[in-house]
């Protein structure tokens, strides 16, 4: 394919191609309890997942009760570092649909985690070959939903907006999408669940399933390629 490549596929990473729930969630409450406070269960701390690590330190705090402490958010991230990888697992057959898309594309990682820790994650599971290009929240681009990187991942992919199709499992990456003009695919199997039942055929595929992410990609390509007609 060299460099023509003309279509974008954009992964979400937490939540998305991994299940780093535990691990997020055991180094909010380290931290919570360092101040004093009650742990938060699981499933409160994946909820506040998705808007980068400052905003779930705040957001955990908030929820125990506790100030914002200014030394909070490095604090989660000296912990977090230490326990990056100790539970953290490929969602079941994802890297295959990863690998498969690139015989349709450029791929690319886009993350609101900070890149020290992506780039990390990606190594540790063996999967970072498998992206052309990953951007993070703490690059040059602001975080998602603004739309900047993705369009500027299209831009490299040589791509229109239409042929770009981001794959995440929140509204933040719905809107991300909305807003770059890309196509998307929402997973009810991350950390949101099964929170898109508004969300229009015409507006995005939501899938339950990785089998369900082969299926949107395959209809993506579809609709996507030379003299084709709908994609719907």
């Amino acid at each position: 394919m060299g460099d023509v490549f003309r279509r974008l596929i954009a992964f979400d990473l937490d939540g998305t191609i991994v299940d780093s729930s535990r691990d997020l969630a055991d180094s909010v409450n380290d931290v919570l309890g360092g101040y004093g406070a009650a742990p938060l269960s699981h499933a409160a701390v994946t909820r506040m997942v998705g808007d980068g690590a400052r905003v779930l330190v705040g957001r955990a705090l908030a929820a125990a009760g506790l100030p914002e402490y200014p030394d909070a958010i490095t604090r989660f991230l000296e912990v977090y570092d230490t326990r990056l990888l100790n539970h953290t697992r490929l969602y079941d057959g994802i890297a295959d649909v990863v690998q498969a898309a690139r015989a349709h594309g450029r791929v690319a990682l886009l993350t609101n985690k900070p890149g020290r820790l992506s780039g990390r994650l990606l190594a540790g599971l063996g999967i970072e070959r498998l992206f052309d290009d990953v951007v993070a929240g703490d690059g040059p681009f602001p975080r998602k939903p603004d739309p900047a990187a993705l369009i500027e991942l299209i831009a490299r992919a040589n791509a229109t907006p239409r042929c770009a199709l981001l794959i995440g499992d929140s509204r933040i990456d719905f809107e991300t999408a909305r807003r770059a003009g890309a196509r998307c695919c929402l997973v009810e199997y991350g950390f949101s669940g099964r929170a898109f039942g508004d969300v229009g055929a015409d507006e995005a595929w939501v899938v339950a399933d990785v089998a369900g992410v082969s299926d949107a990609l395959a209809r993506f390509v579809a609709g996507t390629a030379p003299a084709s007609g709908s994609l719907d």
